[in-house]
C-alpha cells in the first residue's frame, strides 16, 4: 500500500482544500506522509477507519485534516470529539488543531484530569467545535455540567485507540458512546493495536476500513538501537558515565516508576546535569511546566515514566534511554518513537540487567531483529562509581526529606501527589465511588417529585 517518496502525492492530491494546504506549508508540511496518503482520502469518502502506523509517522494529521475540511463544509458546534489517554497528549493535539485550523477561527477545548472543573465548564459553555479530552474527566462533565451535552456530534476520534479501549477506560468509554449519536463517523489510531481490534464493534463502527502501514510492530528506519548489559547495582554509574559521552545531546530517560524519576533527576541534578523530572504523580501544572521545559531546551535531561511513551512530539530528542525496560514489549516501541520522529535521525539504549534478560529477548522478538551492544569502557565507567555513591547518598535524604514533608501536610502537594490517576480514568471512578452524587438521578428525582 505504500508509495514510492519521488511519486508520493500532494495534500491537494488527496482532496485537500486549498486553505488547509496552505495551513501545512505554514508548518512546514511539505508532502502527507504514508499514513496520510492512505487515511485522508477515505475519510474524505465519509468512512469509518481503523489506522495503524509507526509512532512518529503523522497520524495526528491524517485526522485533523479530513475533520477541519468536514467542520468548513458544515459549521457546527461541539463537532468532533478526540479522547487521548494521557493530558499530554490531548495538549499536543490540541496544538496542531489550532495551528491547522489558524486561518479558520476553529475553537478547541482541551478536558483532562488535574484541571479545575469549573474553569473547563466555562470553556465548554462557549461551545467550543473541537473537543479534545481524556476519557475519565469527559465523563465528568457529561455527568455534572449542566447544558453539556454531545447530542449532535459528528466525529469521534480514538488516539493511541489500543490504549483507551484497554481495561482501564472501558467503564468510560461505554458511557460516551451511551449518548453520543450513532450517527457519527468514528476512527481509531494506534502505533500499536491489541486483539481488542476483534471487539471494536463496542466503538461501533461502520464497515470500517483498516488502514495499515506497517503490517508488523516496527520502529522507524532512521533509529539507531543499541542496549547495554550490565549488574544492576552499576546501573546509575553507567547512566552518568553515558551521559557525559553523549553530553550536548537531548535527552529522555525512562523509569517504570514515579519515585524512580525523582530519584535520578535528584542524583543526576547533584552532579550537575539539568535534568527535569514528569510523572503522574505531579500536579497537572508540574507536568505542563516539565514538558515546557524540556521543549524549551532550557533543560536537556527529561526523565519520565510511561506517561510520556505515547504519541508526545518533540522534535529534538536525540537520544531514549530505556533505564528500566518496560514490562510490556509494545511499550518499548512508543517509548523509543520518542526520538527519530519524521524523518530525522536518533538513537536508542536499553539497559538490560540479569534481571531483565527475558523482557529484553521479547523485545526483539517482537521487533524482528537484535539489537547490538553499545560499546562502553568499563574502566572508565567505575572511575565515576564514587561521585555516583555520594549523588545517590543526597538524593535519598532529599527523598526522605519531601516524603516527611509531605507526610506533615494532609493534601501531600509538597511530593505532588495528586488524587488523579495517571490519565485520571479510575481517579473519576474513585471519586464516584466516595459518595459524590449523581446528579443525572437526582434530576429525575426532582422532576418525579413536581409531578406529585
Amino acid at each position: 500500500m505504500s508509495t514510492e517518496d519521488e511519486k508520493a502525492p500532494s495534500f491537494e492530491d488527496l482532496g485537500i482544500v486549498k486553505v488547509l494546504c496552505d495551513a501545512c506549508k505554514s508548518l512546514n508540511w511539505k508532502k502527507p506522509t504514508k499514513i496520510q496518503i492512505e487515511a485522508i482520502p477515505v475519510a474524505l469518502q465519509g468512512k469509518d477507519i481503523i489506522g495503524l502506523a509507526e509512532t512518529g509517522s503523522g497520524k495526528t494529521g491524517a485526522f485533523a485534516l479530513p475533520i477541519l475540511q468536514a467542520l468548513l463544509e458544515n459549521p457546527q458546534r461541539y463537532f468532533a470529539v478526540i479522547l487521548t489517554p494521557t493530558r499530554e497528549l490531548a495538549f499536543q493535539i490540541c496544538e496542531q488543531f489550532e495551528a491547522l485550523g489558524a486561518g479558520l477561527g476553529v475553537q478547541c477545548a482541551v478536558i483532562v484530569g488535574g484541571m479545575d472543573m469549573m474553569s473547563q465548564a466555562l470553556t465548554l459553555a462557549k461551545k467550543p467545535h473541537i473537543i479534545i479530552a481524556t476519557p475519565g474527566r469527559l465523563v465528568d462533565h457529561l455527568q455534572n455540567t449542566k447544558g453539556f451535552s454531545l447530542r449532535a456530534l459528528r466525529f469521534l476520534i480514538m488516539d493511541e485507540a489500543d490504549r483507551i479501549l484497554n481495561m482501564d477506560f472501558e467503564v468510560e468509554v461505554d458511557k460516551i458512546l451511551k449518548v453520543i449519536p450513532r450517527e457519527r463517523r468514528t476512527m481509531l489510531f494506534s502505533a500499536t493495536m491489541t486483539k481488542k481490534v476483534q471487539k471494536l464493534q463496542r466503538a461501533s463502527l461502520q464497515d470500517p476500513v483498516k488502514v495499515e502501514v506497517s503490517t508488523k510492530y516496527q520502529t522507524v528506519d532512521q533509529l539507531q538501537q543499541y542496549y547495554v548489559f550490565i549488574p544492576l547495582k552499576y546501573k546509575d554509574v553507567y547512566l552518568v558515565y553515558l551521559l557525559n559521552e553523549l553530553a550536548g545531546n537531548s535527552c529522555m530517560i525512562f523509569c517504570s516508576t514515579c519515585n524512580g524519576t525523582v530519584r535520578v533527576a535528584l542524583m543526576l541534578r547533584h552532579l550537575g546535569l539539568s535534568a527535569i523530572p514528569l510523572h503522574g504523580q505531579m500536579s497537572q501544572n508540574k507536568r505542563l511546566a516539565s514538558l515546557t521545559k524540556f521543549r524549551a531546551k532550557s533543560r536537556s535531561i527529561l526523565i519520565s515514566t510511561d506517561v510520556a511513551s505515547r504519541g508526545l512530539d518533540i522534535p529534538h530528542v536525540d537520544i531514549v534511554i530505556n533505564l528500566d525496560i518496560p514490562n510490556h514489549s509494545k511499550d518499548y516501541i512508543h517509548r523509543v518513537g520518542r526520538t527519530a520522529r519524521a524523518g530525522r535521525s536518533g538513537r536508542a539504549i536499553t539497559f538490560v540487567t540479569q534481571y531483565d534478560v527475558e523482557l529484553y529477548q521479547r523485545i526483539e522478538q517482537l521487533i524482528g531483529k537484535k539489537l547490538p551492544l553499545y560499546k562502553t569502557e568499563e574502566q572508565d565507567v567505575m572511575c565515576l562509581q564514587e561521585r555516583v555513591a555520594e549523588a545517590q547518598r543526597t538524593a535519598r535524604m532529599s527523598m526522605k526529606e519531601l516524603e516527611e514533608s509531605s507526610k506533615k501536610k494532609r493534601n501531600r502537594k509538597s511530593m505532588d501527589l495528586d488524587e488523579d490517576d495517571l490519565e485520571g480514568a479510575s481517579g473519576v471512578r474513585k471519586r464516584l465511588q466516595k459518595g459524590k452524587p449523581d446528579f443525572n438521578k437526582r434530576k429525575f428525582k426532582s422532576k418525579g417529585n413536581k409531578k406529585k
